[in-house]
């Protein structure tokens, strides 16, 4: 039996050994993914930056998942056209809708390495140098943020995630146990990211009582508002305990009033959560500091590297103040992990966040910032902020209402004159642009007003893309103003 069993392992190895390429057949199917890859970027500047057309039934659907394997030249040209043709062309320098990123390409240079040696990044005992790392690039943007020594945190999937670990820290930190959700407030406005509210389900607290306050003219939260509501909220014996602001929204890009916030939630002993997942890296930039004043004094933050540093999805980051209260709501010991107690230079991620088996995201930021130096970036951030000024000043001159002007690298505008309806013109104009798909914008409709949206953030995004924007807008404004008449 021992001897049949030990031939059986044999013959599987055979077969196993299939996953492991060597020699030329590494060297080709890399070589293959490598020159897809740079035909791509060497082509990126001449592809849509959004195309509706896709067809549900396509080569990825009858690909299926085969039995025996095929070769790369045959998979390549799947995703190619089903995959990276297709919707939105995230790394389009003509991509000017949502907040979009851009993805530099030192980024999957760090993310092949991760992925090559699979180095475990969730606990120092397992990866030393991998968590390392990671603390230290938090460390890195908790100190230009201006957070205090010891404050940490965690290297997330993105905002969402980032959101949720600030939430339910803020909870527990202020003993918001089931039996006092109800009476518990949450303060936040409408122009908080939708990420937020899922978050507030996700972390139990959707019975909470959500106090939505107003904006001021500038979309930003109305800071005397949300006084009077907490001391309503405190005269009738309610439990105020998180204020949600914003660092950069989604709708318009503007900055809430970020100190007056600090002011009231330290007279009312009040977490205080920023969601910077968009604007919190303009804080690298000398001239926008000053918006982000009060910034250094929340309890929490989230902010996206995959958005303010140009990097590939899946990285957004976490920071909090009290390291002692997110170890609390996120710690557990499982009897199995029992080598990994002792003595740790560096606190673990998998202590400090919902995740124990994660993607190695420290290196895809490390890795960029390392070549390049952080000046680029600051520089690249500066140019986006100017560029949404100069389309701010330049979409005025043609007769579009604007909102507030570009506090960052979002502007919204919509256009009202001499037209029947101004919703439904707005629609017609942004569909024409969506389908022709040069140009990528998005729009947003805020107190039942339709508007267009331009968000500049992608890093290959220049001065060219957004004169070709205002000139597909004046052209496709002027058609439909003929079909009015």
């Amino acid at each position: 039996m021992a001897e049949s069993l030990h031939d059986k392992i044999l013959a599987l190895e055979q077969e196993s050994r299939q996953l492991e390429p060597t020699g030329q057949d590494l060297e080709k199917l890399t070589n293959q993914v490598i020159a897809y890859g740079h035909h791509y970027l060497n082509n990126v500047d001449n592809l849509k930056a959004y195309d509706k057309d896709f067809a549900l039934n396509n080569d990825l659907l009858a690909a299926g998942f085969p039995e025996k394997g095929k070769d790369i030249a045959q998979l390549l040209p799947i995703i190619e056209q089903h995959v990276d043709k297709p919707g939105i062309n995230p790394a389009s320098g003509n991509h000017l809708g949502y907040i979009p990123g851009g993805g530099v390409y030192p980024t999957a240079l760090g993310d092949y390495l991760a992925a090559v040696t699979n180095q475990y990044s969730g606990v120092f005992y397992a990866g030393p140098g991998a968590v390392q790392m990671e603390n230290l690039v938090i460390r890195w943007i908790a100190d230009f943020l201006g957070f205090p020594a010891g404050s940490l945190g965690n290297l997330t999937s993105g905002g969402s995630i980032a959101n949720l670990i600030a939430i339910v820290t803020a909870r527990d930190a202020k003993g918001i146990k089931s039996k006092l959700v109800e009476d518990s407030c949450i303060y936040l406005t409408h122009q908080a990211h939708h990420s937020v509210q899922k978050a507030i389900r996700i972390a139990g607290l959707d019975e909470a009582k959500l106090c939505y306050i107003k904006t001021d003219e500038q979309f930003r939260m109305d800071t005397q508002m949300l006084e009077k509501q907490i001391e309503q909220d405190v005269l009738a014996n309610k439990k105020p305990f998180l204020v949600i602001a914003s660092a950069g929204t989604t709708d318009t890009g503007v900055v809430d009033p970020l100190d007056q916030i600090a002011d009231i939630c330290s007279s009312y002993n009040l977490w205080f959560h920023v969601d910077a997942a968009y604007g919190g890296f303009f804080m690298l930039v000398d001239e926008l500091r000053d918006k982000f004043k009060g910034i250094k004094r929340a309890d929490s933050l989230t902010i996206d590297p995959h958005k303010g540093l140009f990097l590939a999805y899946g990285l957004g980051a976490v920071i909090v103040r009290d390291v002692a209260a997110l170890q609390k709501t996120h710690y557990y010991m499982a009897n199995y992990m029992q080598d990994a107690v002792g003595d740790s230079h560096e606190p673990s991620p998998a202590d400090l966040s919902p995740e124990l088996t994660k993607h190695f995201r420290g290196l895809r930021i490390w890795l960029p910032l390392q070549l390049f130096g952080v000046k680029p970036f600051r520089q690249a951030l500066l140019e986006k902020h100017y560029l949404a000024q100069y389309f701010y000043h330049e979409i005025r001159k043609m007769g579009f209402e604007t909102g507030p002007e570009p506090a960052l690298s979002v502007c919204i505008y919509r256009y009202n004159q001499n037209v029947s309806e101004a919703n439904l013109f707005n629609q017609r104009l942004i569909k024409r642009i969506q389908d022709d798909g040069e140009i990528f914008i998005s729009s947003t409709t805020i107190d039942g007003i339709f508007w267009l949206r331009i968000a500049v953030l992608v890093f290959r995004t220049h001065l060219k893309a957004v004169d070709r924007l205002l000139a597909l807008l004046r052209e496709h404004r002027d058609e439909l103003l003929k079909l009015e008449e």
